[in-house]
């Protein structure tokens, strides 16, 4: 893309984290950038309950943040959590599973706001990305290369633009624009949803449970997921069926809400006496996997993040995955300066395999989640998974720690760990122990397994605070 003077700044319409983060990309290459989102500023604005507060910061998100030179100051926002603490439903006592073998291998719960507000700061210290907010993107004419928005007051005006990036999430304006284009649009709904609740701090502000970890309460077909605010509250979150004897449409009264968190989920109930209340008030979330294949036209649009690839979130990667692709984006146009589409087309030829390689692993997370973590065979195979990277570091790491803690492709990811699953299934089939582990066959196995490759240098260990 050519740098500022040969053509017009770029515009780029959704100002979430993605948005953010691009147009700091963008300006730090030269570019002017003009930012429209649709929402008031969340500096100052108040934020509406119910709808993803926290988000699950990893390592591929933490590269770019690391890059722009943000992480400090993201540092200061978020609460390492070191594993998932099991409520299981036949038992008081709570068990935690460890995320990694390493004192680093940890992930990070941050407030969606909070962490938009850092990134909107630093665009715009870089003096050329100019914000305009309460713009609602109505319309993208492309042969005419013109947005229409509606301000804050509801009249209409039209905007040209010379580059247009579409990062206005799942439900994206700019998306259904190349989809009249040519483009396709695969949306495949789940048939759960969410609903968010807030548990708050005790009365001297302090946490009412461990912070440093993801507390979850399997029930095989629902579950509950609590992750900790620095302010000493935690943003809990029902995934449920929609329909059903345990769906969410049969939580209709205040009765019906008590009763049911009371019988699956007493430790709980216990704690948030105005449960029914919020349950009621909170909007229900739906779930829903997106693929689009043709991620641009020309070299006049293209679209990311959740515009182009909006996942479940059970694998906690939706914004690392925008981040990443943002990285990626800005990388390309650097080195295509003079072929916009040739380094769109790039983008979308790297990303789109892995984009849908962490669809379907987030998918699976949703089951492991909600049922594996107290199934037996899942706990003997994830603890000999643990012990066999401690034994082979440089061949061996379980997928959730590829996941999570690497910057490998995705999509290589799911197919190293298919190779992995093999190898686990047949190395605990005869067995309910890690002691009778046969390691000499496992050492053997596992020497056939390419080497893991190098982890990003910008992936600094210390990046974020793990205690």
């Amino acid at each position: 893309m050519s740098t500022r003077g040969e053509r017009g700044p770029v515009t780029v319409v959704g100002a979430g984290p993605c948005g953010s983060l691009l147009s700091i990309y963008l300006a730090r290459a030269g570019h002017d950038v003009v930012l429209y989102e649709s929402r008031p500023d969340i500096r100052s604005a108040k934020i509406s309950a119910g709808r993803s507060i926290n988000l699950a910061l990893a390592t591929r998100g933490i590269v770019p943040l690391v890059e722009v030179g943000v992480i400090d100051r993201v540092d200061a926002i978020t609460i390492p959590m070191k594993g998932r603490m099991i409520h299981a439903a036949d038992s008081t006592e709570l068990t935690l599973q460890p995320y990694g073998t390493r004192p680093d291998e940890v992930i990070h719960s941050v407030s969606r706001r909070d962490l938009n507000a850092i990134l909107l700061d630093a665009a715009e210290a870089t003096g050329r990305v100019r914000i305009e907010f309460g713009q609602r993107l109505t319309e993208v004419d492309l042969a005419e290369s013109a947005l229409t928005l509606t301000g804050p007051d509801g009249e209409s005006h039209t905007e040209s633009f010379d580059v247009l990036v579409g990062t206005d999430g799942a439900n994206s304006v700019v998306r259904r624009s190349l989809c009249e284009v040519g483009s396709v649009e695969n949306v495949a709904p789940l048939d759960h949803g969410y609903k968010e609740l807030t548990l708050a701090a005790g009365e001297d502000g302090s946490f009412r449970l461990d912070p440093n970890a993801l507390h979850i309460w399997p029930r095989g077909e629902f579950m509950l997921i609590a992750l900790a605010n620095p302010t000493g509250d935690f943003t809990v979150t029902l995934f449920a069926p929609n329909d059903g004897p345990d769906g969410l449409a049969g939580l209709s009264s205040a009765a019906d809400v008590r009763a049911f968190f009371a019988h699956e989920f007493p430790d709980f109930f216990a704690m948030i006496p105005d449960l029914d209340q919020q349950f009621l008030v909170n909007p229900t979330g739906h779930l829903a996997t997106l693929r689009t294949t043709g991620w641009s036209h020309r070299d006049r649009v293209i679209v990311l993040g959740d515009a182009a690839h909006a996942i479940v979130p059970f694998h906690g990667q939706g914004m690392n995955l925008a981040m990443e692709s943002a990285r990626s984006l800005a990388r390309h146009l650097n080195d295509c300066p003079d072929d916009t589409a040739a380094a769109f087309a790039a983008f979308e030829r790297e990303r789109k395999p892995n984009s849908d390689a962490i669809a379907d692993m987030a998918l699976d997370n949703y089951m492991e989640m909600r049922s594996g973590v107290v199934d037996p065979g899942y706990v003997i195979r994830r603890e000999l998974a643990l012990e066999l990277e401690r034994r082979h570091p440089e061949r061996w790491s379980p997928r959730y720690n590829m996941v999570m803690f690497s910057t490998m492709p995705y999509a290589d990811v799911q197919a190293r760990a298919a190779c992995q699953a093999d190898i686990l299934a047949e190395l605990t089939s005869d067995t309910t122990s890690l002691e009778s582990v046969d390691h000499d066959r496992a050492a053997s196995l596992i020497a056939e397994l390419d080497p893991l490759p190098e982890l990003d240098p910008m992936a600094r260990p210390d990046a974020l605070s793990v205690n």
